[in-house]
């Protein structure tokens, strides 16, 4: 071999190292939703721009490992262990269910969470001014949205006494939502009709059981089962003929009567801002739990005229879109 050949050799070899090290010196960040990449294309979106407003762009300046439940919540665990193993430099996770996965998983990874419940009583943080840990995100205030769903509920039908509500058991925040949703119909004077479902004949069960007990209308669980099977969930609701609400666009978007939530492009912005932070050094034990600062309202009228129900003047003019 010749001196300039030899050289050349020993540079290319002396180099590949610092490329190897650059390129594992690239931060990653772990990313555990409870759903469905499909289903949350349009968030994860918003999430991956809101890095690249912070610097990190994905593939060039950061890497994102995703793991998904595809709405099976048990499997949560054993993803969320699979990240935190990776070592990835922050945790993010949508729903309940998979930031409490994330908690079990690794008492140090930084987290950022994207949850309906209060985060305090779950034990997901110490307080929200003040989260300590290794924790911290976006809350959704679910207690207030309940109340504010059954109100937009009965606005659209008033003669309803009598709400059937749908969650799922295997869900460990079901019982939450029932609180929930139960304080909020006594307050209103309604009766309740809990079913718990989570599979599609457990579904189609429920909501033959409802209409046999004769609820008025339908309160769907915020639950990410029940997201995944949105059309189905629809298509029940037009065939008992059951006025329903939902926690997410999503649902309506799907064919579902109505729908009241936070709106997840925020929320997913919001919580990408938050990793791009951790990401520049800031520590979830000083970034306090935000609460989520946009909420929806949509209205689908074809099923509204299929249920024969006028919507009042009120809801049309309080809706974020109304789906004709």
């Amino acid at each position: 071999m010749n001196r300039r050949a030899f050289i050349t050799l020993l540079s290319a070899a002396s180099a590949w190292p610092l490329a190897a090290r650059a390129q594992q010196a690239m931060p990653v960040i772990g990313f555990l939703g409870a759903t469905s990449p499909d289903a949350d294309a349009e968030f994860l979106r918003a999430f991956r721009q809101t890095l690249i407003e912070a610097g990190f762009v994905e593939g060039e300046t950061v890497t994102i490992e995703y793991r998904w439940a595809d709405g099976q919540t048990e499997r949560l665990p054993a993803l969320a262990a699979d990240l935190a193993w990776l070592r990835v430099a922050v945790l993010v996770t949508a729903g309940n269910a998979a930031a409490l996965a994330a908690k079990a998983a690794t008492p140090t990874i930084p987290i950022v969470f994207q949850v309906g419940d209060d985060p305090v009583k779950t034990g997901l943080v110490a307080s929200l001014a003040r989260p300590g840990g290794n924790v911290t995100g976006i809350n959704f205030l679910a207690g207030e949205v309940a109340a504010k769903r059954l109100e937009l509920l009965r606005e659209l039908v008033p003669a309803a006494a009598r709400v059937g509500v749908l969650v799922n058991a295997a869900n460990p925040n079901a019982e939450m939502v029932l609180r929930d949703v139960e304080a909020a119909a006594r307050a209103m004077g309604l009766q309740t009709q809990v079913q718990k479902a989570g599979t599609i004949g457990e579904i189609d069960s429920a909501f033959a059981t409802f209409v046999r007990e004769r609820a008025d209308a339908l309160f769907v669980g915020p639950e990410p089962v029940f997201r995944a099977r949105r059309v189905q969930l629809a298509l029940l609701a037009a065939h008992y003929r059951l006025p329903a609400t939902y926690s997410l666009r999503d649902y309506a978007e799907a064919g579902g009567l109505m729908s009241y939530g936070p709106s997840l492009t925020v929320s997913f912005r919001q919580v990408g801002t938050y990793a791009g932070r951790i990401l520049k050094g800031a520590k979830p034990s000083d970034l306090p739990v935000v609460q989520s600062s946009k909420f929806e309202l949509v209205i689908n009228r074809q099923p509204a005229r299929m249920l024969g129900l006028a919507v009042p003047d009120k809801l049309l003019a309080l809706a974020d879109e109304v789906i004709e």
